[in-house]
């Protein structure tokens, strides 16, 4: 792996050095695996007390420590400096012009500059690719796709037809990009299958996690905004829109047509119902079940849903139950005694 001088990572990354700036630094590790030749990570209390025990040549601190001996970087955001660190030692491989032979690439395709395209990849007609794009091996893009630059699409995702993927977007293996909604309409005795027409629209920067359903709209578009990163096992339905640079953890599922905020963080495990809006900056607490639109702001847990201040005090009483209902069934009992014997 090649070696970069302190110095150079530190301007790379945004952060001054403190100490020998002229050190060679030849990876990134955590704080209780670097090796004396790596640079580490010390951004909580919990590590910076501990900032002596660690080998690392360097440690990515707080724009404002002071205390400590040893080589340092401060930075204003130490955890994204360290993930630009981390990318310095382990950038993003330059596409180059590379398309399979086994790979299926329909008529009237377009593509830009280094774009690569893997074995049993089918890229249907009329796509259009940008520059420095990967597509992995069995991925399906579907007819009409539009495709932006510096897009990794990993192995065996599908993008259905008509979708639109912005520039330096990510999406993982198995995800299903533009599968239909789920919609029938019933008739008394049978469902009747409702068509999507829709697309789905992802704009830039976002990433999308592994094994994710993210639906086209029923009519116009399901809607995923600039920054948004989605975990693993997310699922997205028709007609939804996304606010820029929101959060949805692992295991999220967004019923049609709910409108989520901007910067607004969805936690594991949490279900969104329909129709509804998640306003921005909202916070949704794991496992959480929302049947009502949140406002600007507020933070809610529980099933239903409700603030979260609340939520932490109904967890506390639910195991005192048990005992609660004993003393509730003495008390009745004594209050019936006393009335006949009044």
């Amino acid at each position: 792996m090649m070696k970069h001088t302190l110095s150079e990572i530190a301007r790379r990354i945004g952060g001054q050095v403190r100490g020998n700036p002229e050190m060679e630094i030849s990876g990134a590790a955590p704080f209780d695996q670097a090796a004396p030749d790596q640079i580490t990570l010390a951004s909580s209390p919990k590590y910076l007390k501990r900032i002596g025990d660690t080998r690392a040549a360097a440690v990515i601190v707080p724009a404002d420590f002071e205390a400590g001996a040893g080589t340092v970087v401060l930075a204003e955001n130490p955890a994204v400096a360290f993930a630009k660190a981390i990318e310095i030692f382990f950038p993003r491989p330059d596409p180059r012009d590379d398309i399979s032979p086994a790979a299926h690439i329909g008529e009237g395709v377009r593509t830009g500059r280094r774009v690569a395209v893997g074995p049993s990849a089918v890229i249907g007609d009329r796509v259009r690719i940008g520059d420095r794009v990967r597509i992995h091996p069995g991925v399906v893009i579907e007819a009409d796709v539009v495709i932006g630059d510096d897009v990794d699409i990993y192995p065996n995702v599908t993008i259905r037809e008509r979708c639109r993927i912005g520039s330096r977007v990510t999406i993982h293996p198995g995800t299903v990009i533009g599968g239909d909604g789920f919609g029938f309409s019933p008739d008394g005795s049978r469902y009747h299958k409702i068509p999507h027409t829709g697309i789905v629209q992802i704009d830039d920067d976002v990433e999308i996690g592994a094994l994710n359903a993210i639906d086209r709209g029923t009519f116009g578009r399901t809607w995923i905004q600039r920054g948004v990163k989605t975990d693993n096992l997310v699922h997205v339905a028709h007609n939804v829109t996304v606010g820029e640079d929101t959060l949805l953890v692992a295991q999220v599922g967004i019923a049609g047509s709910a409108t989520i905020g901007r910067h607004a963080i969805l936690a594991g495990q949490a279900g969104i119902t329909g129709h509804l809006t998640i306003g921005d900056n909202a916070v949704i607490g794991p496992q959480a079940g929302v049947g009502r639109s949140v406002p600007d702001g507020e933070v809610v847990s529980g099933s239903p849903e409700m603030p979260h201040k609340r939520w932490l005090r109904v967890q506390r009483i639910i195991p005192k139950l048990p005992e609660l209902k004993k003393k509730i069934s003495e008390l009745e009992k004594r209050i019936s005694k006393d009335e006949k014997n009044g």
